[in-house]
């Protein structure tokens, strides 16, 4: 495993964040494009915070524009804290697929993540482009976590090649 890097100030690391994860409201103002098209807004994300992984921002269902989302027909996942999720494409102004289970979401999530039922996360790889406080994220390695990472949130990060047994 590579060292941990020591958060500078106004940062965080993510080795500092719980397992099991930590639900968090943010006032951030957080936004999603697929190419020039706003497709979510807002400014009442949670965060999910969980060790070695950077954050997974969900953003509420009335913040999203919905024509430009469809479920993902037959794809499940289970996570073992929130339980069951969903994927959701994005599809153009003719309801063509143009991105295939960029975002997820929890119909019934479990205990401490009740708050998140029927928010949608969004993978910044499968994105355009995705802003915290008009920052650009980057991707979370390894397409499988989701994570959003900015420059105040400091790794290693989880899911990159090795990582997998951390």
């Amino acid at each position: 495993m590579k060292k941990r890097i020591k958060p500078g100030p106004g940062q965080e690391s993510v080795w500092d964040y719980p397992r099991p994860p930590r639900l968090e409201r943010t006032s951030k103002h957080v936004k999603v494009y697929w190419q020039d098209r706003l497709i979510a807004s807002t400014n009442q994300a949670f965060r999910i915070l969980e060790t070695s992984h950077p954050p997974v921002y969900y953003i509420p269902p009335t913040d999203i524009v919905k024509q430009f989302i469809q479920p993902a027909a037959g794809m499940k996942t289970f996570c073992e804290w929130k339980g069951s999720a969903s994927y959701w494409n994005i599809i153009d102004e003719h309801g063509q697929v143009v991105s295939k289970a960029a975002a997820w979401s929890y119909s019934s999530p479990q205990g401490r993540y009740a708050e998140i039922e029927d928010y949608l996360a969004f993978y910044p790889s499968r994105i355009t482009a995705c802003f915290v406080n008009d920052e650009q994220v980057q991707a979370q390695a390894g397409d499988f976590y989701g994570g959003w990472i900015t420059a105040d949130i400091v790794g290693p990060f989880k899911g990159e090649p090795g990582t997998w047994g951390w």
